[in-house]
């Protein structure tokens, strides 16, 4: 982007609250297009897990672009006796409850993969947060916690080392990083589909033609050839929306997620 507008883009992190503070300071700037969000799908699920959130995701922010779309992978640790989900099911049922997945925390995209395994599945599967992705993985290759779903590209190294067991992936489709890994509805759970995204946005209010402008940038990078093999290498797949195409897909995950984490009855923590 930095190079198709001939001027600099500068990259400001603002981690915490499962991505709300940096969705809050898009969310109060000026609607000038000056600043942008690489918002999460988290912006779906966020006003069902938080009972008080300083800005309004519909109205407070204007969808841009998506960028990538990517699944996660439901791995174990190597010692379980379980090949397939069936196997896990089955393991599951037979120590009533005793199985426990990490996740990233209350809230992330592997939480809520749990949630919709066990609900669509009947399992029941606890969950044991961490404070990121990292220290969950880890814990599940020291076999301290059974399993976790986790981002393909993060799994492959250790699934490679037989440090984990790869069992199925969350999307719809099989991954090409993973070609010989089932997805979870393959195996057995009909209709499950558990993806996250990442996609641009800005201030609500920002004209439209300056909107305009931030999804033909956006565009060009996620598809210029460089970018685009980066991301494919990263096991995400790169794909881009028109601002009103992200928006319905927005409102759907919106009521799915909602719908999930309300009748799990999940609030942040």
């Amino acid at each position: 982007m930095s190079e198709t507008w001939k001027q600099p883009v500068v990259v400001t992190n603002r981690p915490g609250a499962g991505g709300n503070i940096g969705a809050e300071a898009v969310a109060r700037a000026a609607p000038d297009g000056y600043t942008v969000l690489i918002g999460t799908t988290a912006l779906s699920s966020s006003p069902a897990l938080y009972s008080r959130l300083s800005y309004d995701v519909t109205r407070d922010l204007a969808p841009v672009s998506l960028v990538v779309t990517m699944s996660n992978v439901l791995v174990i640790h190597p010692s379980l006796p379980a090949r397939s989900v069936k196997q896990l099911l089955s393991l599951s049922k037979a120590q009533q409850g005793t199985l426990a997945s990490a996740s990233a925390g209350v809230g992330s995209s592997n939480h809520l993969a749990l949630v919709l395994f066990n609900t669509m599945t009947g399992a029941d599967i606890a969950h044991i947060p961490y404070k990121g992705a990292a220290p969950a993985v880890a814990d599940v290759m020291g076999g301290h916690v059974a399993m976790t779903f986790v981002p393909i590209a993060a799994a492959v190294p250790p699934v490679r080392a037989n440090r984990l067991r790869a069992l199925a992936v969350t999307g719809i489709r099989r991954s090409p990083t993973l070609p010989d890994v089932p997805t979870i509805d393959e195996s057995g759970v009909s209709g499950y589909e558990a993806t996250s995204w990442y996609a641009v946005f800005t201030r609500s209010g920002t004209p439209r033609a300056i909107v305009d402008r931030l999804n033909e940038a956006s565009a060009k990078a996620v598809n210029s050839p460089d970018i685009h093999a980066k991301l494919v290498a990263a096991s995400v797949d790169p794909e881009t929306l028109s601002p009103e195409q992200l928006t319905a897909k927005i409102r759907r995950d919106y009521e799915r997620w909602g719908k999930v984490v309300k009748e799990a009855g999940i609030t942040a923590q």
